[in-house]
């Protein structure tokens, strides 16, 4: 906690006032005999440079003994001096109240997905996720990042400030009630030690990893990770697909939000649909008619996936349904359907 609040310097300069004052009082009972309150006095006036009368005349070590003292007490004072200006006037106890605060609200979450890294993938990941409601935690070792993208926020963000290789920092984000993490950190053996220690921590959390380089992929997928992303390769797949096949790559976009005119993919469990809808066929159901939204898909409990299922089938406990839609009709589905 010392470490991710920043406070070791704090805690430093503290350490050495104490030890300041120690061998003060230390020095003066033993150098010129005095007693414990004569030598506590004369440590706070040489220390405070205040200038007030000795309690007895120095002898000549007692005199080299000071000398040296104050020398030591003006490097003290001033590192004592540049620690709490940082933290009183350039916002360092502000920095650590606003993460108290953070961590707070954090140690209440569960089902919450984690994001490692705030760079172009990890903001955009962010950026999607709390758009579509999911209460998002953010890890990020920068901490002049995170405060851009406070700034820029118009909604609070949930970040813990420190290294997402560390178990203590995955842990302060709550990596044991998450449902899912998404790490996204530049280095490939960095995720690959975020994806490990995730698994261990939370065996039940789905984890998705970043990987720049195609031989890191296997690693990563031993390591524990679901599934991998390539931005690099998907990123140049994506453009060849515009000279070869451009209209499906523009209803993609629709479909990623990237598009002028957006539609958004939903998924609707069974156990998620309100009783009376939970015996019906998808014919029954009539999502299409209700809301305009059209069902592409049915991902069965065995995790096969069946593309524009029969509308006669009457999905089952764990079956899925991947429902197509614009916003307005995907609002409308969820209001009519899900429980």
């Amino acid at each position: 906690m010392w470490k991710r609040l920043n406070l070791n310097r704090l805690l430093l300069a503290l350490l050495l006032t104490v030890i300041s004052l120690g061998t003060g009082i230390i020095g003066f009972i033993a150098i010129e005999g005095y007693s414990l309150l004569d030598a506590l006095y004369m440590t706070m006036i040489t220390v405070s440079t205040v200038g007030y009368g000795e309690v007895h005349p120095l002898s000549s070590a007692g005199r080299l003994f000071v000398s040296i003292y104050i020398f030591f007490n003006l490097l003290v004072v001033a590192y004592l001096l540049s620690v709490l200006t940082t933290y009183i006037f350039e916002g360092g106890l502000l920095n650590a109240f606003a993460m108290f605060r953070s961590d707070q609200e954090i140690s209440h979450l569960k089902g919450h997905v984690i994001v490692c890294g705030f760079g172009r993938n990890g903001s955009k990941a962010c950026e999607e996720l709390r758009a579509s409601g999911t209460q998002v935690v953010i890890i990020e070792l920068d901490e002049a990042l995170l405060k851009t993208a406070a700034d820029a926020s118009k909604t609070p963000l949930l970040a813990i400030l420190g290294d997402a290789t560390d178990d203590n920092t995955l842990r302060a984000a709550g990596v044991d009630r998450a449902r899912a993490l998404i790490t996204t950190l530049p280095k490939d053996t960095d995720n690959v030690f975020v994806a490990l220690t995730a698994r261990e921590l939370n065996p039940s959390i789905r984890i998705i990893a970043r990987a720049s380089a195609k031989t890191s992929e296997r690693k990563l997928l031993r390591a524990g990770a679901n599934s991998v992303v390539m931005p690099d390769e998907i990123g140049g797949s994506h453009m060849a697909n515009l000279v070869i096949r451009p209209e499906v790559i523009r209803f993609l976009d629709m479909i990623s939000g990237l598009g002028p005119n957006k539609l958004r993919l939903e998924e609707l469990r069974l156990e998620d649909l309100k009783p009376a809808w939970r015996t019906r066929s998808i014919r029954e159901l009539d999502i299409f008619a209700q809301t305009g939204a059209t069902v592409i898909g049915l991902k069965h409990r065995d995790d096969k996936l069946e593309v524009s299922p029969n509308p006669d089938i009457v999905p089952t406990p764990g079956d899925v349904l991947l429902v197509l839609g614009t916003d307005e009709q995907v609002y409308e589905l969820i209001r009519l359907y899900r429980a």
